[in-house]
């Protein structure tokens, strides 16, 4: 039946000043609403339930709490970026960015307190890097070649291995004999540290399962000590505290509850740093460290698995500066090969970075919307955060015991980076121009 319609007498008429009032309330209404939804998207979980984007704690310099959220919101899982997408990508450095003072350092002094590192093979020091210089292998040998057999651990926690704990510490902490010689040579400074790496080459003999026990004895007794505290290694006094930022504990949970995949790039070992970032919920399989090649019974060898074109066991490129990039590349985005050591695209990158020193300058630059860095006064990575010539660095200071301005500018434009070679020069931006000397201003 055909539909019937009113005569136009029949029709209510609206008057013009009322019809006006109603368009002028539904504009004002579409406007809230279209605010409101840019603000707090109304996605659901999958129960039904709205989804509420985690909020940031307070404690950050300036407006970076706000960058911050305002990546969470953008990224999370209540975001426009993420409906029936991969999860988006942050990595963390950690030592004194996660945390305050260095895993690293802290297990080895522990070794060292207890008696944890084994006399290499044949009392030969060389085998435990290949970048020890002959004065460094010299020089070791005769502080620890008397005190135990090959393979046995060096009684370094007693008076009669005090010598041996204090070469041994010399070579790791200043890359220098006790007598001034230098310690390592010829390596690649944008790939390795051979001081870093040392580490993890001197937990030969050791397993997996007995490292993570070392580290763990080693993070109770730093969380424990009162924040300043020192403790006796060898004749000398080193470090002898940790402390957990709860700023970056608060910023890693909420990633995670945002629906971030959070992962952890260091170059400390892995098993020290899988036991430290249990602390923040990231599992060991999120972890990034120094790894060692294993002998078939699962025991640690002094030599390390490498990345992109590097051989396992060549011992070149571990988690510091370029091979940061290339770790990240190889286990987090599954990227192999020659592939893995260059910048990928934009898809296959972090979206979000942080880091406190110039080893972690490459995979932050790679962060492809925000990049935090903790102020220690690192030349080449305050040189890119304070240049920020692209707008997406932040910096902070310290979070704890932060250290005060430095006094004169980074020296960008002259000497701010170390090439491969350990060359100095300028730092540059991307399309080769020079950074300019930059002044700190982000400080307590």
């Amino acid at each position: 039946m055909p539909r019937t319609v009113p005569p136009p007498a029949s029709r209510p008429v609206t008057p013009r000043r009322t019809l006006r009032r109603i368009q002028a309330v539904g504009a004002a209404l579409a406007i809230s609403a279209g605010t409101l939804a840019a603000s707090a998207p109304a996605h659901a979980t999958p129960d039904g339930a709205p989804c509420v984007t985690p909020r940031l704690a307070a404690g950050w310099h300036g407006d970076n709490r706000a960058r911050l959220q305002r990546l969470i919101d953008a990224y999370g899982r209540c975001g426009p970026y993420r409906p029936h997408r991969n999860k988006p990508v942050a990595v963390f450095d950690w030592d004194n960015t996660v945390v305050r003072n260095d895993v690293g350092d802290a297990t080895m002094f522990w070794l060292l307190r207890h008696g944890k590192i084994r006399q290499p093979d044949a009392r030969d020091w060389s085998t435990t890097s290949r970048f020890l210089t002959p004065a460094a292998a010299r020089a070791l040998a005769d502080a620890c070649g008397p005190l135990a057999r090959p393979g046995t651990p060096l009684p370094t926690g007693t008076p009669a291995g005090t010598a041996c704990a204090d070469e041994i510490n010399a070579v790791y902490g200043s890359a220098t004999t006790r007598a001034g010689t230098a310690a390592f040579a010829g390596w690649d400074r944008r790939t390795t540290e051979p001081g870093y790496a040392w580490l993890a080459q001197l937990t030969q003999g050791w397993t997996a399962r007995e490292v993570r026990g070392f580290a763990a004895a080693a993070r109770a007794e730093n969380l424990a000590a009162p924040v300043g505290a020192t403790q006796r290694v060898g004749s000398g006094t080193a470090t002898g505290w940790i402390r957990y930022y709860d700023q970056q504990r608060d910023l890693v949970a909420t990633l995670r509850k945002a629906g971030f995949d959070v992962w952890i790039s260091s170059a400390s070992p892995q098993p020290v740093v899988e036991v430290w970032a249990d602390g923040v919920g990231i599992d060991a399989d999120h972890v990034i460290g120094i790894r060692n090649t294993t002998t078939r019974d699962g025991r640690h060898t002094p030599h390390l698995l490498g990345c992109g074109t590097v051989r396992d066991g060549a011992d070149t490129m571990i988690t510091y500066i370029d091979g940061k990039r290339c770790w990240i590349n190889q286990e987090v985005f599954g990227v192999r090969g020659a592939a893995a050591e260059r910048i990928q695209p934009a898809s296959r990158r972090q979206v979000f970075a942080a880091g406190d020193s110039d080893t972690d300058v490459s995979f932050l630059r790679d962060a492809t919307a925000l990049r935090l860095v903790v102020n220690r006064n690192k030349n080449e990575l305050m040189c890119r955060a304070y240049d920020d010539a692209d707008g997406k660095w932040i910096v902070n200071p310290m979070f704890i015991e932060p250290k005060p301005r430095r006094t004169t500018p980074y020296p960008c434009s002259t000497t701010g980076y170390v090439d491969h070679d350990g060359t100095p020069g300028p730092v540059r931006r991307s399309d080769g121009a020079v950074v300019p000397d930059q002044t700190d201003t982000v400080f307590p």
